[in-house]
């Protein structure tokens, strides 16, 4: 549990810097899939995180000008609908995309969530705790959960030379 932002910033910054490593693979390093990474590829493990930083980010955007966000509401909601089958769907959106694209979203969005959660006021994220334990989830906790993900991808990377 937090009790400032600036904890929460440093850390979340800390806890994704090991992902900008995908950013430094080559174009086709990011399409090859990885045993030990759910056979997923580089691109679809970028996919995967920042999709969800962006679902972050757009509730950092509401909260940023009201006390909810309707966003979160939605997302939780569908969250217990369809589950995983939501994490499907990023990943086909993902392939779908130019790779500059993939790259531009990689690059921009995890500082763009840290830069909007600045603006927001505590008392509506840190001092909240629903919005903290969505906002935990969503950064550190998820990129916890995928660092394995992230070695087996990046070492495979590395074998192919």
């Amino acid at each position: 549990m937090y009790v400032d932002g600036l904890s929460f910033l440093e850390d979340e910054r800390e806890a994704w810097r090991p992902y900008e490593a995908l950013g430094s693979l080559s174009d086709a390093a990011l399409d090859v899939p990885v045993d030990g990474a759910h056979g997923w590829t580089a691109r679809d493990l970028i996919g995967h995180m920042v999709a969800w930083q962006e679902l972050a980010l757009t509730v950092a955007r509401e909260l940023a000008v009201d006390e909810t966000s309707r966003s979160k509401a939605q997302a939780d909601a569908d969250w217990d609908a369809r589950g995983d089958a939501i994490n499907d769907e990023l990943i086909a959106e993902w392939r779908a995309l130019p790779i500059a694209e993939v790259r531009q979203r990689l690059s921009t969005v995890p500082g763009e969530l840290r830069g909007y959660l600045t603006v927001v006021p505590e008392s509506r994220w840190i001092k909240h705790a629903d919005h903290q334990d969505f906002l935990v989830s969503e950064t550190l906790e998820h990129y916890e959960e995928h660092l394995a993900d992230l070695e087996a991808v990046l070492a495979a990377a590395r074998s192919a030379g």
